[in-house]
């Protein structure tokens, strides 16, 4: 794979809870917090976790459908996240996503071959032999019929829906496509074949992906790289292989061992850790997962650990399982004024 074709750095999201000018200080909800990867051309990077880690905020901040309260996103050394909507449109072309939902995400008024061509039409005049040939190419491409474009949405399968998203994200020749729980909404042999179609997409036009997933099993048959993200922060980032091999990060081990495993004459561990995910608008201080963490010890309560690299090439932020000797995590904010309180 060739150098870094998106570049993320230190992105980090926080949510206003009300406004007013009577309150000195107005709480907020940190979706997202000091968020750090790269995507190689031809590369899958997976995101996972549980649900409200920050994973669909991250997507949303990359493609710039809400602004980043801090942080970068670079393209081709340029920071997206500071373009202002007329510098923006240009880069639109670069990264497409595909959503979650195969019903809601296309217009019900359009045509399948309507719908993929429209986001071509915002760039260029297209006659009406071209429009229907680019939806014909793309329609094959998917494995739908070109007949199909004159269907509407509410005449295809949800399968064929989604091959019709993909469809759409790839009209622009996008070097990026961002699914977000892509496959989450259908039927497990449809889950099988959208997969299997976005890894033929791959070899084909060396197109690269984020895919955003609470499904290991689905991670791990199309992933590359995965960054493991707990209360907004990445705690975890290694190849797909070694991770599920031999996760680090003790919530990673939770996460792998709380999967259903689809062998009924094997028995499945219990998951180490109980207890629910901390509030985003008050998180613990210190390392966010250390209430739940069998393994937490004093410094855990009191810094924030940082994304520590290991010799098998992996990046993990764990005061215990990846001591970080060199750079001293610096004490949270919370932290530091209960220290000084006590």
């Amino acid at each position: 794979m060739s150098g870094p074709l998106l570049k993320v750095e230190n992105l980090t999201k926080h949510y206003p809870l009300g406004a007013g000018f009577l309150k000195k200080t107005i709480p907020v909800v940190r979706a997202v917090a000091d968020v750090s990867f790269s995507v190689a051309a031809g590369e899958t990077l997976c995101i996972v976790g549980e649900s409200g880690c920050g994973k669909s905020t991250v997507a949303r901040l990359l493609m710039r459908l809400v602004k980043p309260t801090s942080g970068r996103v670079l393209i081709d050394e340029t920071d997206i996240a500071v373009l202002k909507a007329h510098e923006l449109r240009a880069w639109r072309r670069r990264m497409q996503m595909v959503f979650q939902d195969p019903y809601s995400s296309l217009n019900p008024r359009l045509t399948a071959g309507q719908i993929i061509t429209e986001p071509v039409e915002n760039w260029e005049r297209l006659s009406r032999k071209q429009r229907k040939a680019l939806a014909a190419e793309l329609l094959r491409k998917v494995g739908m019929s070109p007949q199909m474009m004159d269907r509407l949405p509410s005449e295809l399968s949800g399968g064929q829906r989604q091959r019709l998203g993909i469809a759409r994200a790839l009209a622009l020749n996008p070097s990026l496509i961002i699914a977000d729980e892509a496959v989450s909404a259908l039927d497990v042999s449809v889950q099988a074949q959208i997969l299997n179609l976005l890894l033929d997409l791959q070899q084909q036009i060396g197109i690269a992906f984020i895919f955003i997933s609470h499904d290991l099993s689905v991670v791990e048959h199309i992933g590359h790289r995965v960054a493991v993200m707990y209360l907004g922060r990445i705690v975890e980032l290694a190849a797909c292989e070694a991770l599920f091999a031999n996760p680090v990060h003790p919530y990673t081990e939770a996460l792998i061992a709380a999967a259903p495993v689809p062998d009924p004459t094997r028995v499945r561990l219990e998951a180490p850790v109980q207890g629910e995910v901390p509030s985003p608008i008050n998180p613990p201080s210190g390392c966010a997962f250390h209430p739940r963490c069998p393994h937490a010890v004093n410094r855990c309560r009191i810094d924030v650990p940082r994304l520590v690299p290991m010799a098998d090439g992996r990046a993990v932020a764990c005061h215990v399982r990846a001591p970080d000797t060199d750079f001293p995590a610096q004490p949270s904010a919370t932290a530091t004024r209960s220290l000084t309180a006590g």
